[in-house]
């Protein structure tokens, strides 16, 4: 069964067919997801980061 398994492995990246524009697609979606939520968890703290920066440069 392993062996199965590293059959298809490699078939898969040894494969000259190049990705399709659906797959680009799904790739750009789930990068856009992953920036999204870091923006809604983390965009309150780096806010404060940049105007403590900002503070700090001015004075």
């Amino acid at each position: 069964m392993l062996l199965k398994w590293y059959v298809k492995a490699t078939t898969l990246a040894v494969s000259d067919e190049g990705a399709t524009a659906v797959e680009y697609g799904i790739m750009v979606a789930g990068i856009a997801v992953v920036i999204m939520a870091t923006v809604w968890l983390l965009g309150g703290e780096i806010k404060t980061l940049f105007e403590t920066v900002i503070t700090k440069l001015k004075g």
